[in-house]
């Protein structure tokens, strides 16, 4: 059994990272609280964006525009794939980056020609170290998202989508259901009118009916950058929020097994503390008896 100076030290230092554990708990909570009201602000604009599109596409017809080319007539051989990939950009936040990690590798094993555009520094620094395609100008981090962010990531995917460099973009990221963080995949580009069809729109951010002036096609070359900012927006939001969130679960259980270790120690130098007492005790009886002793 160690002596009490060691069970003593032990105690002290782990009660000192007792204390820093707590802390990024509650500061991941301020952080989480923080980045779910400002989505919360924006889901209505948004909400509205993706209600026009659904309006248009019922009540327009059938009509050709790029960022709806599905008809992409290329081999699997030759077609190009983009991943944003959303990381965090620091660990200690449990499984939550190892699990992006994985479902983007079994992604991009199913294809021959990906690119990665990665958000945050613990993705961005894997991949480079497996030798894969990560484009080295796409440099952001996970922290803090913001809407400026979200068109700039926007801006660079549309931009190589339109110019026929990248025939379909996926996003990578983690969302929270029912408490647990959940890797996802979504596809962000080319749109499929299905998947406004299967939207339910609250009727709150309905409109009444419109006509587009001067046509669909100008109407959606304006409105599907902004909706897939406010998609882009979204999944850096959520994101964030299931780092913190696993953060916080991750600190929780490290200040529960510190407060479990305290406790054990606590019983130790007890227990030490009580044998050192009884060996003084035996020691001071011994002394007394030989020197009763020896007067005889």
């Amino acid at each position: 059994m160690a002596n009490m100076r060691e069970i003593k030290e032990r105690i002290s230092s782990i009660s000192d990272i007792m204390k820093i554990t707590n802390a990024m708990y509650l500061i991941s909570s301020s952080k989480l609280k923080k980045a779910r009201t400002a989505l919360d602000d924006t889901v209505p604009y948004f909400m509205n964006l993706q209600y026009t599109i659904h309006h248009i596409l019922k009540h327009t017809g059938e009509f050709e525009h790029p960022f709806f080319d599905n008809g992409r007539k290329k081999p699997e051989d030759k077609k190009s794939y983009g991943y944003i990939v959303v990381t965090g950009d620091k660990g200690m936040c449990g499984a939550y980056n190892h699990n992006i990690v994985k479902l983007v590798e079994s992604e991009i094993a199913k294809h021959e020609n990906t690119c990665l555009f990665a958000v945050g520094a613990v993705g961005r620094v894997y991949f480079e170290s497996k030798k894969m395609n990560v484009d080295t100008e796409f440099l952001y981090t996970a922290q803090q998202p913001e809407l400026y962010r979200a068109r700039r990531i926007q801006e660079t995917v549309m931009d190589l989508f339109l110019r026929g460099q990248l025939d379909e973009v996926y996003a990578v990221y983690t969302k929270i259901e029912k408490g647990i963080e959940v890797p996802t995949l979504v596809k962000l580009l080319p749109l499929e009118r299905e998947h406004f069809e299967e939207r339910r729109i609250p009727e709150e951010h309905r409109h009444s009916a419109a006509t587009f002036e001067p046509s669909p096609e100008a109407v959606m070359d304006h409105l599907v950058p902004n909706y897939l900012k406010g998609l882009i927006f979204g999944i850096l939001t959520e994101s964030f929020c299931s780092e913190q969130n696993a953060r916080m679960t991750a600190m929780e259980s490290a200040t529960n097994s510190a407060s479990d270790m305290i406790s054990e120690l606590t019983l130790d130098y007890n227990r030490a503390r009580q044998a050192a007492i009884t060996q003084e005790i035996t020691e001071i009886v011994g002394g007394a008896r030989s020197l009763k002793n020896s007067e005889w």
